[in-house]
């Protein structure tokens, strides 16, 4: 082969790959921003280091954390007055919380136990152990899903909380990390991303981000002035996302708008 044959094959090859390179890298089409509405300011307790929020059986629960402080609660919506509290064991950290049926799952951040409390009377009834972290928590009807910091999903059995799957979370190829408080609503996976005053929206089938809410216009509202009070607290209650923070005064009742994130 000729040399300038040679130079012309080379250079073809070489625009070829880049070619195929910048296809490869492009970035996916961003996740639609959905809409949403506020439709009430209520109550909440700013003592409370929100970790976990939920409803069950019309009745709304909530996790607190830091050592020596941590709890599940049954509160008033209306008025974030607290109904019943149950403190957790000494040296735990509460984290994110859920209800599967009577039984009240509750999350520790380091100590590796998943606490299990009577959504009735919030007394102890069992705990489970796991490895690593624990940061959120939901039920899909199914599986107890679990986040742990990471950009990974675990799925648990909702009595022996054994892990029987997991999914890595992407936003357009990219991993998203430090996912936080989970919120099982419509078939996706609402979860909060730890110091971002964005929610995402989650297939659990494919770990795929498939849309966002913007709460910014929230946290500025709240406008806190301790670096650890940030959007972490997300409740469906069938109609309307219940949305707060660590150590916020303001529970927001919000009404989320038709988008294409959802399955349905």
């Amino acid at each position: 082969m000729s040399s300038w044959l040679r130079c012309a094959f080379c250079t073809l090859a070489a625009l070829l790959l880049t070619v195929l390179v910048a296809r490869a890298e492009s970035p996916l089409p961003s996740a639609p921003w959905c809409d949403w509405s506020l439709e009430a300011r209520l109550p909440h307790d700013p003592q409370a280091f929100t970790q976990g929020l939920f409803f069950h059986s019309g009745a709304l629960y909530e996790s607190t954390g830091r050592y020596g402080r941590s709890q599940l609660r049954r509160l008033d919506r209306d008025t974030g007055a607290v109904l019943a509290a149950q403190g957790l064991p000494s040296g735990t950290f509460g984290e994110g919380a859920t209800a599967v049926d009577d039984a009240a799952w509750v999350l520790t951040w380091r100590a590796g136990r998943a606490l299990v409390f009577d959504t009735a009377t919030l007394a102890p009834k069992v705990e489970h152990r796991y490895e690593g972290q624990g940061w959120g928590l939901t039920f899909d009807g199914v599986r107890l899903i679990q986040s742990d910091g990471s950009d990974r999903l675990v799925f648990r059995h909702p009595v022996t909380f054994a892990e029987v799957g997991a999914v890595s979370v992407t936003d357009r190829r990219l991993p998203l990390k430090r996912i936080n408080e989970l919120e099982w609503v419509r078939g996706r996976v609402l979860a909060n991303v730890w110091q971002r005053d964005q929610v995402a929206v989650i297939d659990p089938a494919d770990g795929l981000v498939t849309g966002w809410y913007d709460f910014s216009s929230l946290a500025r509202e709240i406008a806190p002035a301790d670096p650890d009070a940030v959007l972490n607290g997300l409740a469906w209650d069938g109609e309307f996302l219940y949305a707060t923070g660590k150590l916020w005064p303001t529970l927001f009742k919000l009404r989320l708008k038709a988008c294409p994130a959802f399955a349905d």
